[in-house]
């Protein structure tokens, strides 16, 4: 009986078409990268991204064309992953998720951006922006009249499906990112100095670079003259627990090569517990306090709850919270993540998402999650 029922299982799958109906299939396109002398490469468009507010990202051979310099210049990596999101995120007003899709930096190679990101010398460094090093009475007052303001320039793309079913740039995001300290050294192996930088100093640094790199890029054959989203990016100190955040953003038509005016942005992220927190939102401090109390209460070896919110316009539009704790047994950890999650449903407002990691030192045990407008949350205990 069991091996008649095995063939006739045999038989359906067979007469289904020998394999599994997985639904609607992604979408093949042929990217047209407008380079001379260049084939077309064939890119997969997911049929779905995973929210309405994301860009469903091209899925083909074509890498960020930059790869690694990144990592090599901006040091803490809360502001890498600030950056890159954070432009996605200011690129959606004029490049609609609903109607382009994402692909990583195609133009800007690494050759390219090493040579901008470089200080200026006539005969040495010719391209780069940052500013020349000029004479003084010593090296360090050399280095702090003259700080190395740009860390990095950072590239997306946005593409548009044509009627012949290819691909094409329709749009490109740029990054700024600026230093707020500049970190330098005299000699190999010396000490580090320190040099602040204010933010209209930043700003106006900023500004002239902006407008040097859209006349770069205008110049550029292999480029197509679209619409650039220009964003200026504040860095953190190297050693900051939440990264910096972007201040400023500005549309430059397809038809110009200058940047005439720029939007400013109120955004950032805050740590708690810290006196900024209790300043920019005493509310939000007062209930991390509260929730940190129960959780000693039930828990007292933990180290300390870690938060951090992030405000745009003076309104709290996430909030992240680090729980770590040493467990001894599967048992423990469940009990604390079921008495986790009790906390944060009847603790935190659903006004805005939260995410809750509880940790074990490196390791990530257990995500509660719960969405702005939503009662219950979601619960994930890793194995």
């Amino acid at each position: 009986m069991k091996k008649s029922l095995a063939v006739l299982m045999v038989m359906v799958l067979l007469a289904a078409g020998c394999s599994p109906d997985f639904g609607d299939q992604p979408e093949d396109a042929v990217i047209d990268d407008n380079v001379e002398d260049s084939l077309d490469d064939t890119a997969i468009i997911p049929k779905y991204n995973v929210t309405e507010e994301n860009y469903r990202v091209l899925i083909d051979s074509n890498l960020s064309q930059a790869r690694g310099v990144i990592t090599n210049q901006i040091a803490n990596r809360v502001d890498i992953d600030e950056l890159e999101e954070g432009l996605r995120r200011h690129s959606k007003e004029p490049f609609n998720p609903e109607d382009y899709y994402f692909q990583e930096g195609q133009y800007l190679t690494d050759n390219v951006l090493y040579s901008w990101l470089e200080r200026f010398d006539s005969e040495e460094s010719p391209e780069g922006l940052n500013p020349e090093l000029e004479e003084a009475d010593s090296a360090r007052e050399a280095e702090e009249n003259n700080p190395r303001y740009l860390s990095h320039i950072l590239e997306q793309n946005y593409l548009r499906k044509t009627e012949d079913d290819s691909v094409e740039l329709a749009g490109m995001s740029i990054a700024i990112a600026m230093k707020s300290v500049y970190r330098f050294q005299t000699e190999t192996g010396g000490p580090y100095y320190y040099e602040d930088i204010s933010e209209s100093e930043m700003r106006t640094e900023a500004n002239r670079v902006a407008n040097e790199v859209v006349q770069r890029i205008r110049e550029m054959e292999d480029i197509p003259n679209v619409p650039i989203r220009l964003a200026i990016y504040r860095e953190a100190d190297q050693n900051s627990l939440v990264p910096g955040h972007y201040v400023a953003v500005s549309n430059v038509p397809a038809d110009s090569a200058s940047v005439d005016d720029w939007d400013d942005i109120n955004e950032e992220t805050v740590l708690f517990p810290s006196n900024h927190a209790q300043e920019v939102s005493p509310d939000i401090a007062a209930t991390l306090v509260d929730f940190e109390s129960d959780v000693a209460s039930y828990f007292p070896n933990y180290v300390s709850v870690i938060g951090r919110g992030f405000f745009q316009d003076g309104n709290l539009r996430r909030l992240t919270v680090d729980i770590p704790v040493s467990f001894y047994g599967k048992a423990e950890l469940i009990g604390f993540t079921q008495y986790v999650y009790g906390l944060v449903l009847s603790g935190f407002s659903n006004e805005y998402p939260i995410e809750i990691n509880i940790k074990s030192g490196e390791r990530q045990e257990a995500v509660i999650v719960r969405e702005a407008g939503e009662e219950e949350g979601f619960v994930h205990i890793y194995r």
